[in-house]
């Protein structure tokens, strides 16, 4: 059966974004990055919520081929390095669900041809006989509320959190309900202060 893997970045007092629903208040840095693309490279389909669809169907399909910086030792420039650019690959080439009552995704998009969408009253349903099919696994970046939802109706297998070294004091909560897990993995590397966590989610 394939695995439904959630993939996040939390705040170390369990915070998913500051008060005002921002996650880059946290530590993307190059570690989370590697872990994305360790993440991506084991899926074999993406699911998403309509607002992390739609943020990062504004940026990740370009980075592949943008031009190189100006100026690579710059700390923007990272955004188009080696790892990221073969997330931006893996993501162009991937199939994608997005969960969303709001129509279609517009044929402008760039990741039209490679997404199909789904009811938000149809998604665990859905997600019940697709974790049936293949062996990838079903990823989930950001889209807060609706793996929450899932986990809740116990269709999440795994949560893999990486840990910003970010205490934010308020802010959104990374859980909107209770959940039993059993730790799988702690992770730390030498050049980030994050750790990755990786969760068996407890039937």
């Amino acid at each position: 059966m394939r695995q439904v893997i959630v993939n996040n970045i939390v705040s170390l007092d369990g915070r998913y974004a500051d008060e005002s629903g921002n996650p880059l208040a946290l530590n993307m840095d190059g570690a989370f990055d590697r872990a994305n693309l360790e993440s991506a490279e084991s899926a074999d389909l993406i699911l998403l919520g309509r607002e992390s669809f739609d943020g990062f169907s504004a940026h990740w399909p370009f980075v592949a081929d943008a031009p190189e910086p100006d100026d690579v030792n710059a700390p923007e420039a990272r955004a188009f390095d080696a790892v990221n650019r073969a997330m931006s690959r893996r993501y162009n080439s991937l199939p994608k669900v997005v969960v969303t009552d709001r129509g279609p995704i517009p044929a402008g998009n760039p990741w039209h041809d490679s997404t199909t969408t789904i009811g938000r009253a149809d998604v665990a349903g859905w997600l019940a006989i697709e974790r049936e099919r293949g062996d990838g696994a079903i990823v989930i970046f950001g889209s807060h509320v609706l793996w929450n939802v899932l986990l809740a109706e116990g269709l999440v297998d795994e949560l893999h959190l990486m840990v910003s070294p970010t205490v934010l004091g308020t802010g959104v909560s990374a859980f909107t309900g209770a959940a039993d897990l059993r730790l799988l993995e702690s992770r730390t590397v030498d050049d980030s202060g994050n750790v990755q966590l990786r969760y068996a989610v407890r039937s």
